[in-house]
């Protein structure tokens, strides 16, 4: 894609962002914050945890995921998905930990690191409910920014939800985070979500630890709290991932 190109995406996509959608109850808007990178012939495991204080009682999600970039600019990645919810619902939860969905996901870097103005990538996601007709669709941009020794990451997400049980609709979905690059171990950020009705902001933290050759640790942790009025929606996210 050519560099004059970048500049209308960006203002597409948060344009985007800003439209009014209805909101879902089991809607979760706080998760990862993607970065536009990949690194040729990676291979790489993440584990990713959610864990949300809602009025409904406490909700807890986990991602089990496995990648591989297939070039050097796309990588492909497999998630099973897990949940454990109170009984409000449905008696499928009941308190237990249970399969609740798969998901198939693309990340295509645009842009090499450093080769324009800022890093640009696009991200594809198929998510499909277990033992349940409803799915979902996401397209996103993904853009960063480094400046001096912080880095500001932002994501802008399209959504399409269908199926059993679900309202076809269309959603958007925004999420940034502003990081201080202190140390390649600890990195502390700020993150802003916003999507069906929901705004959450709050401190996060990231580190990297880095081995032979290819290989690296990640971490990530974030707690975002709901800033509007209209219910309690604090989360907890956590996630881990190896790439070697």
């Amino acid at each position: 894609m050519k560099q004059n190109y970048f500049p209308y995406l960006f203002t597409l996509a948060l344009a985007a962002s800003n439209i009014s959608t209805p909101a879902l109850a089991d809607g979760v808007v706080v998760d990862k914050v993607y970065h536009p990178y990949v690194l040729p012939n990676e291979r790489e495991i993440e584990w990713r945890i959610i864990a949300r204080e809602t009025e409904l009682g406490n909700l807890l999600s986990q991602r089990f995921g496995y990648g591989h970039s297939v070039t050097e600019y796309l990588t492909l990645e497999g998630y099973l998905i897990g949940a454990r919810r109170g009984e409000a619902d449905g008696p499928k939860y009941d308190g237990d930990f249970v399969l609740d969905g798969y998901e198939f996901e693309a990340r295509l870097m645009l842009s090499d690191q450093g080769e324009y103005w800022a890093d640009w990538g696009v991200i594809a996601e198929f998510e499909k409910k277990h033992n349940q007709s409803s799915y979902e669709v996401t397209s996103g941009l993904v853009f960063e920014k480094e400046i001096r020794r912080t880095s500001l990451t932002l994501n802008m997400f399209l959504v399409y939800e269908w199926g059993d049980k679900v309202n076809n609709e269309m959603e958007t979905e925004f999420r940034a985070k502003y990081r201080y690059r202190w140390l390649p171990q600890f990195q502390p950020a700020l993150e802003l979500y916003t999507g069906q009705d929901y705004i959450g902001i709050g401190p996060a933290f990231m580190g990297i630890q880095r081995f032979n050759g290819q290989k690296q640790l990640k971490w990530e942790a974030g707690f975002i709290t709901k800033l509007s009025n209209t219910g309690k929606d604090n989360s907890f996210r956590f996630a881990l991932e190896y790439e070697f």
